[in-house]
């Protein structure tokens, strides 16, 4: 039986690119800046949940691979001399390469030891770009990155922004909707009876965590589009938390969860912490409840809700 919240989807999606493209006609510039920051950020939560939901790979440091993509993308316009288009394809490629060689050397290792390490190689990438001045302007970081015209502007930015995410998106779904797609879900739920019937589990992981980086280094990149800068904190552990809490709180089983969570982490982000200092406290007593009362994210519930009605429930 095809899942309810799913059928009919298209409609739904084609409505939502239609609002997302007029916004910018409704919204003033800040709010317009603050929905591309809701789409890079969910593209790159959803690049985290490639390999953490649908893989069961235990991704604890992907924020370093949303900085490679943004410092990959900064440096190659600053310094290179050549097109500034080149550098939002030298950016994502930097960080899928970084993600395959991460990837060698974690994947030998399972579950929680394969994070810490990870999280350790991640912040010694960290460390490089935080102390190393004379290349990634250490912890000042790099300012206004000259863009091409046509995405110089805000709205300009907006629109390539929204492109770029969508085009992305559809390209994780149908790899989430193929037989790579199905036999990484097979080792998220029985690993040794994958490798059993043949499946090469090591190799399986190892091109997803190089697919995570490289659109996790799209993201990067797309943050240098909207905000013309990149700091070292795009690259520290606790942005990678902040990753991982979206994917839970939209629904970590679920291919829009990742992006919900992110508008909600995001507008959490902007609204609460004008209020107070202790946002970060208000968010924790948030994820409580949603670990308590909803396990399986918003979308989750959602879906069990629908399926529900949809019995007659």
């Amino acid at each position: 039986m095809k899942n309810p919240l799913l059928r009919g989807k298209l409609p739904w999606v084609i409505a939502a690119l239609i609002v997302l493209f007029l916004l910018p006609l409704f919204l003033d510039r800040f709010y317009v800046y603050l929905a591309a920051i809701i789409l890079l950020t969910g593209l790159c939560a959803t690049s985290l949940n490639f390999v953490l939901g649908y893989g069961g790979v235990f991704q604890f440091h992907h924020a370093v691979f949303y900085g490679i993509g943004a410092y990959g993308t900064a440096l190659m316009i600053i310094k290179s001399g050549l097109s500034p288009w080149l550098g939002f394809v030298v950016g994502p490629v930097a960080a899928g390469i970084v993600g395959f060689v991460i990837g060698v050397i974690c994947i030998r290792l399972s579950k929680l030891y394969f994070g810490m390490l990870q999280i350790s190689l991640g912040s010694l990438v960290w460390a490089i770009v935080y102390r190393w001045y004379s290349f990634t302007g250490g912890d000042d970081g790099i300012h206004g990155v000259p863009l091409p015209d046509i995405i110089s502007s805000p709205n300009g930015a907006y629109y390539f922004t929204l492109t770029v995410t969508a085009l992305s998106m559809f390209v994780l779904y149908r790899m989430i909707r193929s037989p790579f797609g199905s036999a990484l879900q097979g080792i998220r739920d029985n690993p040794v009876r994958s490798e059993m019937i043949g499946v090469n589990v090591k190799l399986q992981q190892l091109i997803a965590l190089t697919i995570a980086g490289f659109f996790g280094g799209v993201a990067g990149s797309l943050f240098v589009v909207v905000d013309n800068t990149v700091f070292p904190d795009m690259m520290f552990w606790t942005l990678s938390l902040e990753l991982i809490i979206m994917c839970l709180l939209g629904g970590w089983f679920s291919f829009l969860g990742p992006m919900v969570g992110a508008g909600i982490i995001v507008l959490l982000r902007t609204y609460v912490s004008g209020l107070t200092v202790y946002w970060a406290f208000i968010l924790g007593i948030i994820m409580m409840l949603v670990i308590f009362f909803l396990p399986n994210g918003v979308l989750g519930y959602l879906d069990r809700f629908v399926k529900k009605k949809a019995r007659g429930g």
